[in-house]
């Protein structure tokens, strides 16, 4: 995956970097070198190195989910209720919603996720709101980096000079920011043309405050949304399922990457988004799980990946692309992961396949042998419970 600072666009987006009978070298974490086998294990310094033997399966780049709802509204809330919900969280001791949290990651490990971002959304429920942040910031290194993004949902009765909305602005967003417990600020875009006017001053808080935009644009006539995300100088608009061939035009001129969500359309039966138009139109492109464990309870981004290619006629190398390194520009840490370069974190899979076009085929299987976060082992695929390794057959009953 090694390429340009930028996120990957056109035609670079379906270019993976091979390397066939590849190494990597990894000290303190990070990547030292990457290469053919015989030019790596030659290096002095590989000579003295513990040695995890890959033949024949394929090391990648861990994925980057780079939209997530893991932490609200919480399993077992009612519906689409954000009061109800947000009443749950706070009433739900902050220990058990960080064990919640940690078994999330975990399973998002197993299944190759490396770091992921995750979204608020409790409305103006300040208490609700800081708990979800301080529990994120709990559980942020071990065993995944955990990107925290303050979601902004307005009220049901809220409209664009609501005494709710003005204290959102003036204090809760502030003592967010101050206390550095979000890295972007997020809007759930409404159609309701009587709320866009706060919405788009929601967008001007934040930059003022020096937060980077995203944009929720899951909604039908998405531009509007389109038009905002573009003149906020928003990272990223996200989701894009009922965007049409002129809006991705207009995306392609801008700053703002797309963030698609395959699992989102396909749980809901709704349309996909149109990611063959956006790449066309050279639109940089990132995927997401979009994971809720209340509404589309999937943390799985091999399937992610699967349902890209099947239903939005994303290529194999594509998919993967906009699963790490665009996922990794998405959230803002390109820098430092998505892509297996010298001096990026050693934040990397093996698949117990031989082919990555496995990923877009196997629909449904976990793929992941290993998952490493900065260098270490963090899950290795292992025998079920009970199995019997010898040739004796079991009784049959």
């Amino acid at each position: 995956m090694r390429g340009s600072n930028g996120p990957r666009c056109g035609t670079a987006l379906g270019e993976l970097g091979l390397i066939k009978d590849g190494s990597l070298l990894i000290r303190n974490g990070e990547v030292v070198e990457v290469g053919p086998t015989r030019r790596v294990e030659n290096l002095a310094e590989a000579r003295k190195a513990a040695e995890i033997n890959a033949a024949g399966r394929v090391v990648m780049p861990g994925f980057v989910d780079s939209h997530t709802h893991m932490a609200f509204p919480p399993p077992g809330a009612a519906g689409l209720d954000t009061e109800a919900a947000a009443s749950e969280i706070r009433a739900t001791n902050g220990q058990r919603l960080e064990r919640r949290a940690r078994s999330y990651l975990e399973a998002m490990a197993r299944h190759g996720t490396t770091t992921v971002e995750v979204k608020t959304g409790c409305g103006a429920d300040q208490r609700a709101e800081i708990k979800i942040l301080r529990v994120l910031a709990a559980v942020k290194r071990v065993p995944l980096d955990v990107v925290a993004t303050f979601l902004f949902r307005m009220p049901a009765s809220g409209a664009g000079g609501s005494s709710e909305n003005d204290w959102a602005f003036r204090e809760l967003m502030p003592k967010i920011r101050r206390r550095g417990l979000a890295a972007f600020a997020d809007v759930l875009w409404e159609s309701d043309a009587g709320r866009v006017a706060c919405l788009v001053r929601y967008l001007g808080v934040a930059r003022e405050l020096g937060f980077p935009c995203k944009v929720h644009a899951d909604q039908p006539n998405a531009g509007a949304a389109i038009q905002a995300a573009v003149e906020c100088l928003a990272l990223s608009i996200d989701h894009l399922e009922w965007a049409t061939a002129s809006e991705a035009r207009l995306l392609a001129g801008s700053s703002a990457m797309a963030t698609l969500l395959p699992y989102g359309a396909f749980q809901s039966g709704g349309p996909g988004a149109p990611a063959r138009a956006l790449i066309d139109s050279g639109v940089p492109v990132a995927l997401g799980s979009n994971f809720n464990p209340l509404l589309t309870p999937t943390l799985n981004m091999q399937t992610v990946v699967a349902l890209a290619c099947l239903r939005m006629r994303m290529t194999a190398a594509e998919a993967i692309s906009a699963a790490t390194i665009n996922g990794a520009h998405a959230v803002g840490r390109a820098s430092r992961t998505g892509s297996l370069e010298p001096g990026k974190l050693a934040d990397l899979l093996i698949l117990d396949a031989s082919d990555y076009q496995e990923l877009a085929r196997r629909f449904g299987t976990n793929l992941v042998y290993m998952t490493m976060k900065r260098g270490e082992i963090i899950y290795k695929q292992g025998a079920v419970s009970g199995s019997r390794t010898d040739s004796t057959s079991l009784p049959v009953v």
